[in-house]
Parts: C-alpha cells; structure tokens; sequence
C-alpha cells in the first residue's frame, strides 16, 4: 500500500460570479430596460477560489490549512471531500474519508440521531454490527443520548457539531477533515475534540486535515502546515514554519495606508471608503499605536452620491491575528451626525484597550439599508504594548488581550 494519502496535482477551481447594482432607482429602471433585451441583465465575473493548487500527505500525517477568510481553504476540502468537483487539475486518496465541514453536513434532518449513526457509517462501508460496536462510544462522546432519538431538525447547532464529529471521529475512517465548524461548539467541547483528533493521529496512525483560525490549535495538533492566500498555494511545510509565514505575512502589509483584500469588496460603489490614515491623539501620522493610547482612524471615501440626513450608517469591525471578531464600533450605536456632503471621517478609540499585535478592520456602510461598500479586513495595523494603566505595569499577555480599567479597594 502506498504511504501516500492525498495527493493534489494542479488542482483549481472556478466560479461564475452575476453582479447587479441595487438600491438606486436609476440602477433598478436600467435593469428592467436591458432585461427586455437580453435575459440576463447581470455582469458576470470568473472568480478562482483555487489556482494551480499542488501537494501530497503522507499517511498518519495531521496537517494544518490556515489564510484568512477567502484564501479557498473552505473550497479545497469540500473538493477533497467530493462534495464539488475540481475545475481543473486531479486529486487521488487512498482511504476512507469522514469530514466535518458545515453544520449539518452529512444528516438527513428528517432522521433521529441515532439513525444518522448508522447512515453514516453504512455511507464509509461499515457494516452493521461494526457501527454497532462504536455506538455506545459515539453518543458518550457527543453527550446527546437524550435526544438521540429525535429528528435531527430540531437539534441546536452546538448539539448537531457534537454528534457530527463524534460519527466523523469515532466510525474509523483512514482520513478525517475537519473545517472550522468546531467554533460553534463550547470551549470545553472543543478541547475534547482537539484531544481526540490527537489521539485519532498520533495514536492510532491515522490522517488528519485541519482548518482553523485558532492557530495555536493548529500548532498543537498538527506536525505539517500548508498556507493559502487568495486561491494560491503558498508555503507547505513543517506547521510552526508556516504559521511564523503567515503572521509574518500579515504585519508586512500592516500600517501601509492601502486598503487590502479589495478581491473580497462587496456593495454598489456609490459610496466607499478610498483610503484610511493611522492617527495619534494629536492627529498626526503614525506606523504603530499603543495599548491604552487614543488611536484615530481617518477614513477617506470617494462618492457619487450625496446621503440624505440619517440614511447613512458604517459600522467598523476590529479581528485579531486569529481571525476573531473582538470589537464592533457603530455610527448608528452612537447616534453620531453625519451630515452631508462628507468626504473624511474619523473613528476615535479613546482608549485601546488590546495588547500588542497585528489587527483587521472591516469596513461595512449602508445607504438608506442597502450596501454600498463591504471590504472584510480591509486594513490591518499593529500596536505595541503600552502603559494602559499609567502604572508602568502590564498584565501578562499570556493571561489576557484585553485590558480593563479597574480599582481594587478595601
């Protein structure tokens, strides 16, 4: 038997994309009138969400796939899972494959959990009396024995993750992918599952292929890394390697002034953002902020159109180095006046409350509730770590990002 497991060779894969201008009368009687001429008044665009795509896992490998949101990690396991074909290119594996990637996958909603056990396992070929031997295992793992004989459709999400990757986990398949999925789950739960993919790869020899945000999972779980960036394939390698690239990656094009990840933008363009300056409290320029500083981000925006009083709104998004959501800021929220016209504006934080690191902001601004610029992350900076508390002391980054104001008394 060979001790290949997967091997992807020139692998892509290609979408058609329709685009149609919303939210202005002139756009809506402009469809209409092309729409009496030809069937389709939409703009279609070709988008490769894989391009040239080439590597090969080993058997008993764990292997992590990390890029951000859009990189085509989500696309390269449903093609390695048969869920859609590849455009071009080739893809061979020797095993059984078992994958977790969105909520759902894999159930039929109209039948109980229990029945979903043994569909799953009849699907990778097992026989009954097989499924029958994991079974008791299955439903301890997923802790769902009371609703294991109600249709799945009336399961929560978090209960539906936990009987998923139980099945997926525990019903031997040679290879296991897993997708993000996991986050839905709680804290406790994801531990468990982190632990048993570990064990499924280390112990018993088997394969596992990891997507996940939370890189220090990933580092953890997995002994080999591959990173994706817009659909390319850019490092295979030793896990901590390609995780050190990808940090790296993401402070270089941090604090230039660009706007980034334009591929991703979404909206009509009547109204969006064209570039952003990084400011101090004095409104000067700056390359690095500071945790417990005041930092401004001077927005600036091209536009064709002049909003009436109150029909506009953006809404700014802060992730961190791992993808997660750890801030939202709103004009809506706080009643802010944007009168018009506008060219600039200016979000303030008084106070930066996160520790040292490279961050994302999303832009997201509607015009009378229809979209009209979306760029997720679409403009990362980076903070040092600073006097938040005017102490001179910090709190171990180790034990938190997050810095409070607080008094202890007696």
């Amino acid at each position: 038997m060979s001790d290949t497991a997967i091997k992807v060779e020139g692998l892509g894969k290609q979408y058609i994309i329709g685009h149609k201008k919303q939210g202005d009368l002139r756009y809506a009687l402009g469809d209409k009138i092309k729409g009496l001429f030809k069937p389709d008044a939409s703009e279609k665009e070709i988008f490769w969400a894989l391009k040239d795509i080439n590597f090969e896992i080993k058997h008993g490998e764990a292997v992590g796939i990390i890029g951000r949101n859009g990189a085509g990690k989500s696309t390269l396991l449903k093609i390695l899972s048969r869920i859609t074909e590849p455009s071009t290119g080739r893809f061979t594996i020797n095993g059984r494959v078992s994958s977790l990637l969105e909520v759902g996958t894999g159930f039929h909603m109209e039948l109980t959990g229990r029945e979903n056990i043994y569909l799953n396992g009849t699907i990778l070929g097992m026989k009954r009396a097989e499924i029958r031997q994991k079974f008791d295992e299955i439903v301890d793992f997923s802790g769902v024995e009371k609703f294991l004989d109600t249709p799945v459709k009336h399961y929560s999400s978090g209960m539906k993750v936990r009987l998923a990757f139980s099945v997926a986990a525990h019903l031997e398949p040679e290879i296991l992918i897993v997708d993000e999925v996991l986050a839905v789950g709680d804290a406790e739960f994801q531990k468990k599952c982190l632990g048993k993919m570990d064990q499924v790869s280390k112990n018993e020899g088997r394969t596992v292929i990891f997507v996940s945000h939370n890189l220090a999972a990933v580092s953890q779980l997995c002994n080999k890394g591959i990173l994706l960036r817009q659909g390319n394939l850019i490092l295979e390698n030793e896990v901590n390697a390609v995780i050190h690239e990808y940090i790296s990656y993401n402070r270089m094009k941090s604090n230039t002034g660009e706007l980034i990840n334009l591929d991703l933008r979404k909206g009509d363009g009547r109204f969006k953002v064209n570039g952003i300056r990084f400011l101090d409290n004095k409104s000067n320029p700056i390359k690095i902020g500071r945790t417990g500083s005041k930092l401004i981000f001077e927005v600036n925006f091209n536009r064709e159109i002049n909003p009436s009083k109150g029909s506009f709104r953006i809404d700014f998004a802060i992730d961190n180095e791992q993808d997660q959501r750890i801030a939202w800021f709103s004009s809506d929220a706080v009643n802010a006046k944007l009168e018009s016209p506008f060219e600039n504006l200016k979000l303030k934080i008084p106070k930066f409350p996160f520790g040292s690191g490279t961050y994302y902001l999303t832009f997201y601004i509607t015009v009378n509730g229809q979209l009209v610029d979306y760029i997720h992350q679409g403009y990362a900076f980076t903070v040092e770590e600073g006097d938040f508390f005017g102490t001179g002391k910090t709190i171990p980054k180790s034990q938190t990002f997050i810095y409070t104001d607080h008094l202890v008394e007696i």
